[in-house]
């Protein structure tokens, strides 16, 4: 399944979605970001139990947003971007499966925004992060300025965004930003053995879990643990629950739909 801009493949339950870009550093056009979703859309109703989300060629991840379309918008065109941008960043949060942004190369701007909406983050060792609209004359516009705080506590997420500071793989996961970085040279790999892992584990768990964390930010703690108790409760009686605990019980490994 290709589009112009993306490449997707569904393979083994893992949907792998590529901005394909590598000329212009897999920077995000309106019809690249409308792609992407696009493509997400494809790999739900093709029921992928995980997503790795990557860039095209070693040089990038995503560079960003497309500064050539921004730089001539109005108020109201600004606005419809943003909103463009807070949707794709949107479907990849809420998306039913785990998604997995494997950060190989820059990942700066938008392209550092759609990695905090992923569920996980891997990073290569040439990997590069950065909220740098600062230095435009802007702000992150599709999430950054709620996400990476987050993920990184309120002091850094100032620093990196009031400075526009760029920050290695190793100083990404130092601060949390990443959760794991990967030699260059073993970096496809890992990815695909980290996406494996995740389709193997039960889909209607996952999609369980997925949606308690994601109500842990989205208003008071309790409305987020009564999330997780509807959520949990609900599980019981679906073939995973039942085969993964009687699996436990009989100590071989669970057949998950």
């Amino acid at each position: 399944m290709t589009w112009d801009t993306i490449t997707l493949t569904v393979e083994d339950g893992v949907a792998t979605l590529t901005v394909d870009r590598p000329d212009q550093l897999n920077a995000l056009t309106v019809d690249t970001l409308e792609a992407i979703e696009a493509g997400l859309a494809e790999a739900a109703a093709e029921d992928a139990r995980a997503v790795v989300l990557a860039g095209a060629g070693e040089k990038a991840f995503v560079a960003g947003a497309d500064i050539s379309y921004m730089v001539d918008l109005s108020t109201p065109e600004a606005q419809a971007y943003a909103e463009l941008g807070h949707r794709v960043a949107d479907t990849i949060e809420s998306f039913p499966a785990p998604v997995i942004a494997a950060v190989d190369g820059y990942a700066l701007g938008g392209g550092c925004e759609l990695a905090l909406a992923c569920d996980l983050r891997i990073a290569a060792d040439s990997a590069v992060f950065g909220q740098t609209e600062i230095d435009l004359g802007i702000i992150p516009g599709w999430g950054g300025t709620q996400r990476l705080p987050a993920l990184v506590g309120d002091e850094t997420a100032r620093r990196l965004i009031f400075l526009g500071e760029r920050i290695d793989a190793d100083a990404a996961a130092e601060c949390g930003l990443v959760g794991e970085v990967v030699a260059d040279e073993a970096f496809d790999a890992r990815v695909d053995e980290l996406a494996d892992t995740l389709a193997a584990q039960s889909a209607t768990a996952m999609r369980a879990a997925k949606e308690a964390l994601n109500a842990a930010g989205d208003g008071p703690t309790a409305a987020g643990l009564a999330v997780e108790r509807r959520a949990w409760s609900g599980l019981f009686g679906t073939h995973d629950q039942r085969e993964g605990m009687q699996a436990f019980l009989e100590k071989r490994d669970p057949s998950f739909e």
